[in-house]
């Protein structure tokens, strides 16, 4: 069966086609458990990020599971397929390993080895084990995902210096305002993102940090990482009245500020100006709050292009990773043909095991007068010879697994043994 890949990311989408697209929350399940429902599609797992959605599945018919996740992500964004296929990209086979491979070691992130990314691909990973739509194919081809992406951090300096949305948003905070030392911040948000700038900004010497989340225990958790406090989201408006930062980071599939919410505590900052920069997918903050005057507002491109600014010390380690996956791609298309040769392998010892078994059988009564030792002399020297005589067909069957030669050896194994 052909193992498939349907994604767009930021390279491929604006931000408002991958708004429309993202999937978070209990969301993950309800799709992952449409997609194994769909006719052409037997495994899945899907990646959504702030930064892509990837859907991985196992195929039935290359073709029609392509139009069995198109269809997915049409229905699901209210997108028509005109204005959806420009931005897709797809990938089957052994390409498939090659992009997901790349995905974890952070070569295809925004910021240049993303170290939050490996994180995030194992929690899809997790959420597809546990919805039961992760099967053999996939679990293989994403357990290897995370070693490559551990083994590219570990022999390279790829995740060196800024190497995390959550770090990139708070560097670009600073620059904005010449350091954020005295600085009022507001974070919105409690998930991985919003922890991440949380801990950095408890390095900072900050005035003060406040965590608005809609649960107020994860928010005085977390506010307790960076000396800071807890707000109520009833009160999250009135807070901005006081802060000169608000970064968030939600999981939300509407708005969490519109326009209204904060032209009305810009007349109640005395001019004083208010960064928000805003780095959910959906999008938290309402577009047209930029229009405000005294409000300046970033969103996930603005992230992309600052992180590109400061790429160029990484770039010499891409090379490096790029290395890496290539060697791990051949290993694991070594691994998965043998583990594809592994059924037929196995029954055909079987059935090697069971001719020697009969023989010995039948010849049972000329073998009674043997001494335990001759016998078991007699049991070594057949199960020998049946070993020798399957080695050299396992061994060829496990080199060409997956491949048209492979193909045609195991048929004959088939029709030669009636397997």
């Amino acid at each position: 069966m052909p193992v498939l890949i349907l994604g767009l990311n930021h390279r491929t989408a604006p931000l408002h086609i991958l708004e429309r697209v993202t999937v978070n929350g209990d969301e993950i399940e309800k799709s992952l458990d449409d997609l194994v429902s769909r006719p052409n599609i037997t495994e899945a797992v899907l990646v959504s990020t702030c930064n892509r959605i990837e859907i991985y599945v196992r195929a039935e018919r290359f073709h029609g599971a392509y139009e069995d996740l198109r269809s997915h992500l049409c229905e699901r964004s209210f997108l028509t397929p005109a204005e959806l296929v420009d931005h897709l990209y797809v990938h089957h086979d052994d390409e498939v390993a090659r992009h997901l491979f790349s995905v974890a070691s952070g070569l295809d992130s925004a910021v240049l080895g993303e170290t939050e990314i490996l994180g995030q691909v194992k929690t899809a990973w997790d959420r597809a084990h546990r919805a039961g739509t992760a099967g053999p194919v996939l679990n293989l081809m994403f357990r290897h995902a995370l070693m490559t992406g551990k083994r590219a951090r570990t022999e390279t300096a790829i995740s060196r210096k800024i190497t995390s949305v959550s770090q990139a948003a708070v560097a670009l905070a600073s620059r904005r305002l010449d350091g954020l030392a005295g600085r009022r911040v507001l974070v919105l948000g409690a998930g991985d993102m919003a922890e991440g700038m949380i801990r950095l900004l408890g390095e900072l010497s900050l005035e003060s940090v406040h965590i608005a989340n809609r649960t107020p225990g994860k928010a005085r958790v977390l506010a307790e990482l960076a000396g800071g406090t807890a707000v109520d989201l009833d009160d999250l408006v009135d807070e901005l009245a006081h802060v000169d930062v608000l970064l968030t980071s939600t999981g939300a599939n509407s708005l969490m500020l519109d326009h209204g919410d904060i032209a009305s505590v810009v007349g109640r900052r005395d001019g004083h100006p208010l960064l928000v920069i805003d780095v959910a997918v959906p999008r938290d903050v309402d577009p047209a709050v930029a229009e405000l005057e005294g409000v300046t507002l970033l969103d996930m491109e603005d992230i992309g292009a600052f992180a590109r600014e400061g790429r160029e010390g990484r770039r010499r380690e891409v090379a490096h990773v790029e290395a890496i996956i290539e060697e791990e791609v051949r290993h694991f298309a070594e691994l998965r043909s043998a583990r594809a040769a592994d059924p037929l392998i196995t029954t055909l010892r079987a059935e090697g095991e069971a001719i020697r078994l009969h023989e010995l059988d039948r010849f049972r009564s000329r073998l009674s007068g043997l001494e335990p030792a001759e016998r078991e002399a007699v049991e070594a020297l057949t199960h020998g010879l049946v070993a020798k005589l399957l080695h050299e067909p396992t061994t060829v069957l496990k080199k060409n697994a997956g491949t048209p030669k492979g193909d045609r050896l195991a048929n004959a194994i088939r029709d030669l043994f009636d397997l």
